[in-house]
């Protein structure tokens, strides 16, 4: 028998204090390396912060600007002071959901409130920039500034020398400015901060510095300088006449004035507007154009009624495609299930997108291979028929959705009891009994919000309309770019992005109508699921 030696108390002090000395050293080490760290980052995030709130508060955002300095600040408070440790783990959740969530949605809502769009899309200064710019011609005996192309950050301006031997600088969107300038002769040639551009550089940038136009000052009906061959300059003036008083543009050609009558343009007597305008808000008329005006109601109409009879469709297909297979191979007396399992859920198993894109290509009424191979080199138009290519889409989409449809109902069979039906077959129902008054309720409380959520995916089921068929064929009578085969997403999508005449607002206007339709069915739908529940 071994006896364990004793220690004494002054030993047993000093292993204490060892022990806690060990734990401090390692805690302050794990301290500083931590502290290090921090700092670094709300370093970065603090510069980023305050380069943010510049260039926001220069450009006019001055409520944007101040969220980004309070959120910053309360960023720092949360990481610098001690304890809070929920806070500090929730924090870039909350930034991010604040950005690509909360901030979108917002901004979304607050565009369809707005004339935001082509011609459109800028403040008035801009707009009455561009109106100057865009109709100017070279004055008659203009004095010639001669001209030396400098560059400063990448930005090119005129070094010019005026007539009476002053040299002036200015860029693009800066008016010309007294400056002390090299001389070489009667030539401005190189000025302080700036590099002069050789003859290589200038026939690199000919394109850039032959559509410059400089103003002269902050009027700008006093016209801009513009150049053709990068060594003189030469006075321009626009067409129109800018009234600031006013508040009008005035046409020097034909004598009409264009006002300002609050529409986000300056527009003349009968009605002509001079674009482009300016952004403004314009309340609800987004809404009221999409549900009076015949070109956008009839549209909007038909898309959503499309929409719904997609999306309905494609639940129902898919389950009811699903569902059957989940049956046949959940029979115990299927051989080698496992095999045809895998193979059945092989078109889930590739991105949708791309599927759709080989559907396309084999779908094409002249070389497809379903023309092709199937119908002997028939030319069935399934993308460019109206009806084939409604269609062609349900087709491609249940051939897409049945394999998550078929995984689904199989594990929610598996997990409802033999005992179930064997008991009630011994009650003498028969099989079809059995599973319509048993076993399909009770599958239903599984996957009915799965049905719900599948519904509102193929409510927005972009992908699949904008690969396949691109929305088409076109309705050339629509007051909008919508197709045959458009859901809302996709008019969406198109008012807002493709074609000359793009409408943010009316798109915006949009969004927030198939927000308000999604949610509210969803809503109905689950109040609805809830008296599944009670089968349990």
């Amino acid at each position: 028998m071994t006896t364990t030696p004793t220690r004494t108390p002054a030993e047993t002090r000093i292993d204490k204090r060892r022990r806690s000395a060990a734990r401090m050293a390692e805690a302050a080490a794990v301290g500083w390396k931590v502290l290090t760290f921090k700092i670094v980052a709300l370093g970065l995030i603090d510069a980023m912060a305050v380069y943010a709130c510049l260039v926001l508060f220069t450009s006019g955002s001055w409520l944007i600007g101040t969220l980004v300095a309070v959120g910053t600040a309360i960023v720092n408070w949360i990481y610098l002071r001690r304890g809070g440790l929920p806070a500090k783990y929730l924090t870039p959740g909350l930034i991010f959901l604040l950005i690509f969530q909360i901030f979108v949605v917002l901004y979304s809502g607050y565009i369809a409130f707005t004339n935001y769009g082509t011609g459109h899309n800028s403040t008035k200064e801009d707009a009455v920039d561009a109106l100057m710019l865009q109709n100017t011609e070279r004055v008659p005996d203009s004095p010639s500034f001669p001209l030396t192309v400098v560059e400063s950050f990448g930005e090119l301006s005129f070094l010019v020398t005026s007539p009476d031997g002053q040299a002036l600088l200015g860029g693009d969107e800066r008016p010309l400015d007294v400056v002390d300038a090299t001389f070489e002769g009667d030539r401005a040639v190189s000025v302080d901060g700036y590099n002069t551009l050789g003859f290589a550089a200038v026939i690199e940038n000919q394109s850039v510095i032959a559509s410059m136009a400089v103003p002269i000052s902050d009027d700008p009906n006093e016209g801009f300088l513009k150049t053709q061959d990068a060594t003189t300059a030469f006075q321009y003036t626009s067409r129109y006449v800018y009234d600031e008083s006013a508040d009008a543009m005035l046409d020097t050609q034909t004598g009409t004035v264009y006002s300002d009558v609050s529409t986000g343009a300056f527009t003349a007597p009968d009605g002509t507007e001079l674009l482009p305008g300016w952004q403004i808000v314009v309340g609800f008329d987004n809404f009221v154009r999409a549900f009076t005006e015949s070109s956008i109601r009839g549209p909007l109409i038909s898309v959503t009624i499309w929409t719904f009879v997609f999306a309905i469709l494609s639940v129902v297909t898919t389950f009811v495609l699903g569902l059957f297979l989940a049956i046949v191979f959940n029979d115990p007396r299927m051989k080698s299930k496992k095999y045809y399992r895998v193979i059945m859920i092989l078109p889930y198993a590739f991105p949708g997108f791309l599927s759709a894109l080989v559907w396309a290509g084999m779908l094409n009424q002249e070389f497809g291979f379903v023309n092709v191979v199937l119908f002997g080199g028939a030319e069935i138009p399934w993308l460019t028929n109206e009806w084939l290519a409604k269609f062609s889409i349900l087709f491609v989409n249940l051939w897409l959705g049945f394999p998550y449809m078929f995984l689904v109902t199989t594990g929610a069979l598996q997990s409802i009891p033999d005992e179930l039906q064997e008991a009630a077959q011994m009650d003498g129902a028969s099989v079809f009994q059995a599973f319509r008054l048993i076993k399909f309720p009770l599958l239903l409380v599984s996957v009915a919000p799965l049905l719900i959520s599948s519904f509102a995916f193929n409510f927005n089921n972009f992908n699949l309309i904008y690969m396949l068929t691109g929305g088409g064929p076109r309705d050339v009578t629509a007051g909008v770019n919508v197709g045959a085969t458009d859901i809302l997403i996709s008019m969406v999508y198109k008012v807002a992005f493709i074609g000359a005449n793009r409408d943010y607002g009316l798109a915006s206007a949009f969004s927030i109508i198939i927000f308000i339709l999604v949610g509210t069915i969803s809503v109905i739908a689950f109040r609805r699921t809830r008296a599944l529940e009670e089968l349990n």
